[in-house]
């Protein structure tokens, strides 16, 4: 190759790791023409190559003493199109995230384990809620009330490829319910497509051999990032239950019939059967990597037996409906045999005891930091996953209707007409959304007082710093401390809705009011619509960022912070990359610090931050010897140690600052990211040579008479002056201990 490509492993590297968005190699290196070196398109390593030839600038490359080398990773978040099916998978990412956020005490294992078992029945049933909604969509108003005969599809003015059923089998339901079941089948069929795609990609890859682990410390366990086995058999009991749901709602109208009621039974057979398997102690169970795993691999039978038989026992639920199931009822909606009401109070009782058994973990548990929401962070975020879900379910349910009628409740007098039947609690949950938007109204103006009050407090010290710009830059140091917030702002909007929910019950229960008269109606109907729109409007997202790779990259940053973590519970959830990034940032360290000449620099940004600490953690203490860690803009303790504290507490980060010689740099206006042992004061004396966090100053300080300079807020860390400083001491620190 023309130019000049420095390919050699020996001397220093300083490795950088990009953070949310995925930034360009290009301008990670702060160089126009980056050249893979290493890994794919996917993943991959890469350097400066100069067209021209070797350079003599002072930072280019040289052979054998010095690289600069950029790890790019955000082909797994942000640059596969699959992403626009994942904005529909945030309940899913949410449950996972709930598990790494249980508080895990000494003495508290029996209760943890039960949280756990009982978190996997809690994301069984989301699948159970987003399936069941499609179904529900499809099967009930589709299929058994649009399509019948004198319902809404069999007017001239519906839609040709459904009003065909309502004119060939108006008067025969379990034909039409065959149809429209393939509708959910094929839900789930993607479903299982991408999860077991991603499987293969991400969880599958070795993690290298002669791994190390620090007693004590979570994050240092290999098996963290060995989910293999574990995610396969729990996508196997996922698809199980969801093929169920299917064929439940298919065969429960014709229990009047021998037929009918056997099929019915079998499918329910398949999901009680779901329940028990998710449940089992080791069925999520992960075993470091070539270490054995005691009944593994009869649980891997049992979960793929499930599987194929809930394949089987669905098809043939959808072959006897297609040839014709007698017994059906008269009734106006689809007959069911209380399965969705057993959900919901099994959902309840989830709720209850997670909530008990998370209160009781947390306060034994108090020695762990700073813990958002009091250490009941895994209990909200599941509350959030299970309002997601419905919201989500809830949205396809009002669209369908709107789309091929007129959604009504079944309480409505008169004829039929264009009407399609909704349930009442449908309705009411319905209801719910103008509260929780006036709970996003009272939410902004607490924050909008929070930070006027905290602007007021920072700007006399700033004066001396920033003369006459001290109020703007206080009102941006202001705005990005309410990152800090966040969980308050996630208390209380759940408040909220617990709140909402509980009064609507009551309503409900009572028969207090009707949610379709007076202002509960009014309620129930901005609430439908507000919900399809919403459904609509991620669709639209989702078709745009198909084909808007800058969209993509955009979106991305939901994914990038919450699919850090392992698909411990949910594994139909958006895929894990760290189980990919991990082992290839282990293996690359280790081949550029083979020898003690050698010297790498793992320079993160962002949530490189914590994958970096992450990997830091993996290595052993050889290879620990010639690494040093470089921070910046890092939320490890603003946001990883606050939410997990289990796995990035005062153990975990105080292991890392102990493994190798680490430095951080922080901005106040960074919203992101922040300080990691402690918040260093910027108006006080500088920081001693010995300390971790260093403070930078954001905006740079204007001399007297200059306009203020751009505030970078979050980016350009690398181009930092103090990044150099930081730089160029660690690369003469020695080590500081084990």
């Amino acid at each position: 190759m023309d130019g000049f490509l420095d390919t050699s492993t020996s001397g220093m590297t300083e490795l950088r790791v990009h953070g949310v968005s995925g930034t360009p190699p290009g301008e990670m290196l702060n160089h126009p023409h980056p050249l893979l070196v290493a890994g794919d398109g996917t993943t991959g390593f890469y350097r400066r190559w100069w067209p021209a030839g070797r350079p003599e600038t002072e930072d280019a490359d040289v052979p054998g003493e010095r690289h600069r080398e950029a790890y790019a990773w955000a082909g797994l978040t942000s640059g596969g199109r699959t992403i626009a099916l994942w904005l529909l998978l945030l309940p899913f990412a949410l449950a996972n995230l709930a598990y790494f956020m249980l508080p895990r005490p000494e003495g508290g294992r029996p209760v943890r384990r039960a949280l756990e078992a009982a978190q996997r029945l809690f994301a069984l049933l989301l699948t159970g809620t987003l399936v069941a909604a499609v179904t529900r969509a499809s099967v009930d108003l589709i299929g058994w009330q649009c399509t019948a005969a004198g319902r809404a599809c069999a007017y001239a003015t519906a839609p040709g490829w459904v009003r065909w059923m309502a004119e060939l089998w108006g008067a025969e339901h379990s034909r039409r319910l065959a149809v429209t079941a393939l509708v959910p089948l094929a839900v789930v069929v993607v479903l299982w497509v991408v999860g077991r795609r991603t499987w293969q990609r991400d969880e599958r890859t070795a993690m290298p051999p002669d791994g190390f682990e620090r007693p004590g410390v979570l994050l240092a366990r290999p098996r963290l990032w060995h989910g293999d086995e574990p995610v396969r058999r729990l996508r196997a009991v996922h698809v199980a239950f969801a093929l169920g749901w299917i064929g439940l709602a298919v065969a429960a109208p014709f229990t009047r019939s021998g037929l009918g009621l056997v099929l019915a039974v079998a499918n329910a057979v398949v999901l009680v059967a779901a329940v028990l398997a998710v449940v089992a102690p080791g069925v999520a169970r992960r075993v470091d990597p070539g270490a054995d795993d005691p009944g593994g691999a009869v649980l891997s039978r049992v979960c793929a037996a499930l599987e194929a038989a809930g394949a089987a026992v669905l098809a043939v639920t959808l072959v006897a409906a297609a040839a014709g199931l007698p017994g059906a009822s008269g009734s106006r909606q689809l007959p069911g045999v209380g399965a969705g009401t057993v959900q919901f109070v099994l959902t309840l009782g989830l709720v209850a005891f997670t909530l008990a058994g998370t209160w009781w973990l947390a306060r034994r548990d108090r020695g762990t930091g700073p813990r958002a929401l009091g250490g009941l962070a895994s209990w909200f975020a599941l509350l959030v996953a299970a309002a997601v879900a419905n919201a989500l379910g809830l949205g396809v349910m009002f669209w369908t209707a709107s789309f091929f009628g007129v959604p009504a409740s079944p309480g409505a007098g008169g004829p039929v007409g264009h009407r399609l039947f909704l349930d009442e609690p449908v309705w009411w949950t319905a209801a719910l959304v103008p509260v929780l938007v006036a709970g996003l109204v009272v939410v902004g103006l607490v924050l909008w007082n929070a930070r006027r009050s905290e602007a007021a407090r920072l700007t006399p010290g700033l004066e001396p710093h920033y003369g006459r710009h001290s109020e703007e830059v206080a009102g941006c140091w202001a705005l990005a401390g309410l990152t800090d917030r966040a969980g308050q702002v996630l208390g209380l909007l759940t408040g909220i809705g617990l709140a909402g929910f509980a009064l609507v019950t009551v309503f409900y229960q009572f028969r207090l009011l009707s949610p379709v008269d007076g202002l509960a109606g009014l309620f129930a109907t901005i609430g439908s619509w507000a919900m399809a729109a919403f459904l609509v409007g991620l669709v639209l997202l989702g078709r745009r960022a198909y084909s808007d790779p800058g969209l993509r990259r955009t979106i991305g940053i939901l994914w990038d912070v919450s699919t850090f973590w392992p698909r411990a519970t949910h594994p139909l959830a958006p895929p894990c990359y760290t189980e990919r990034v991990v082992p290839e940032l282990i293996s690359r360290v280790r081949r550029l610090a083979r020898d003690d000449a050698d010297l790498v620099l793992l320079s993160g940004h962002s949530q490189g931050s914590v994958i970096a600490a992450s990997v830091v953690l993996q290595l052993d203490p050889a290879a620990r010897g010639r690494v040093r860690l470089l921070t910046h803009g890092s939320p490890l303790r603003r946001l990883y140690a606050a939410f997990f504290p289990a796995y990035f507490g005062p153990a975990a980060l105080g292991a890392v600052r102990d493994a190798v010689p680490w430095f951080n740099l922080y901005r106040l206006s960074d919203p992101i990211g922040g300080p990691v042992l402690g918040r260093v004061d910027p108006f006080g004396p500088r920081e001693s040579l010995s300390a971790v966090d260093l403070f930078c100053w954001d905006p740079a300080r204007p001399e007297p008479g200059d306009p203020l300079p751009e505030t970078r807020w979050h980016a350009g860390y690398w181009f930092d002056p103090p990044y150099a400083e930081a730089l160029r001491r660690l690369t003469t620190a020695t080590l500081r201990g084990g």
